[in-house]
C-alpha cells in the first residue's frame, strides 16, 4: 500500500497564487490524501481559498517562512510530507512521481526537485534556473557532501522530519528554511535531488535588485547561523564519513 501524502503549502497574502496552487493539486493524478495551507497572519482571502478548495487550515502567526514551514510540518498527518509555496505550479503528475520515489526506494528520507520559472522577463527566468538553481544543487551540494533541499519542491517522510524539527532555526525569519534544512540534514540520511521532479515556481526574487540581494544575505546569514552552531566543514566531514562507509557497505553487501 501506498503511504499516504500530506502537501504543506505556507501562504501570506498570496491568495490568487494560492488559487492556482490548490487549483493544480485538485487536478492531480494521483490526488495528495491530505493538504495543509498554513495561514501566516494573513489579511488577503487566504483561509478563504484554502477552505475552498477542502484544504486543511493551520494558523501561525508568527510571522516568517521558518515559522509557517515548520507549522505545517508539524501538522501534517501523512508518512510523507510534501512541500510547495504558495506560487508553485505542479504539473499533473507530480504527487504521483513523489510518492513513487519513496514507494521505490524504502530508506529514502528526503527528495527534492528545482524550479522551473513562469514568470519575470527571459534573463530573470535564465539567472534563476541556469545561475542560482544550478549553482545550490551542483557546487553547493558538491561543498556540503550530501544533495539539497529547495523549498518549493521537497518531500520528506515525518520520522526524518521528527529528527530536524528541533535542529532547524525554525524561529528565525531571517534564515532561508529550505537551505537551514539542508545544513540540518543529519549525516547519513538518504537525501537526493531529481532533476526530473519539477515544479513551476514564480520568479518574484529576482525581479529587483533589492530582492536579489536580500536573497543572498538571507542565504549568507543562514550558514552563519550554523556555522557558529557546528562549522560547516565538520559537518561536510561527517558526511563524507557517512557516504564513505555507505560505499564500503554496499560494496561487502555486493561481494
Amino acid at each position: 500500500m501506498s503511504p499516504r501524502i500530506s502537501i504543506v503549502v505556507p501562504s501570506y497574502n498570496d491568495a490568487p497564487m494560492l488559487e492556482r496552487c490548490l487549483s493544480a493539486l485538485d487536478a492531480q493524478t494521483r490526488r495528495p490524501d491530505e493538504v495543509v495551507v498554513v495561514d501566516n497572519g494573513s489579511s488577503d482571502s487566504t483561509v478563504d481559498v484554502a477552505i475552498a478548495h477542502g484544504a486543511r487550515v493551520v494558523t501561525e502567526l508568527r510571522r516568517g517562512i521558518p515559522q509557517a514551514t515548520a507549522a505545517g510540518l508539524d501538522a501534517a498527518r501523512g508518512e510523507i510530507v510534501a512541500r510547495l509555496d504558495a506560487d508553485s505550479r505542479p504539473p499533473r503528475g507530480w504527487v504521483a512521481q513523489v510518492v513513487r520515489a519513496f514507494d521505490a526506494d524504502p530508506e529514502l528520507d528526503v527528495l527534492s526537485g528545482p524550479g522551473e520559472y513562469y514568470d519575470g522577463t527571459p534573463l530573470q527566468r535564465w539567472y534563476a534556473e541556469h545561475m542560482q538553481m544550478a549553482m545550490y544543487y551542483g557546487p553547493v551540494a558538491w561543498f556540503l557532501g550530501h544533495d539539497v533541499v529547495f523549498g518549493s519542491n521537497f518531500a520528506i517522510r515525518q520520522p526524518a522530519w521528527r529528527q530536524l524539527r528541533e535542529r532547524v532555526h525554525r524561529n528565525d525569519r531571517e534564515v532561508h528554511d529550505d537551505l537551514d534544512i539542508t545544513l540540518n540534514l543529519v549525516p547519513g540520511m538518504r537525501v537526493r535531488f531529481d532533476a526530473s521532479i519539477r515544479v513551476g515556481v514564480s520568479a518574484r526574487p529576482f525581479t529587483s535588485w533589492a530582492r536579489m540581494t536580500n536573497g543572498w544575505r538571507m542565504a549568507f546569514y543562514t550558514f552563519g547561523v550554523n556555522h557558529d552552531e557546528e562549522s560547516i566543514f565538520a559537518r561536510r566531514r561527517a558526511w563524507l564519513a557517512m557516504n564513505a562507509q555507505g560505499e564500503e557497505t554496499e560494496g561487502v553487501a555486493w561481494r
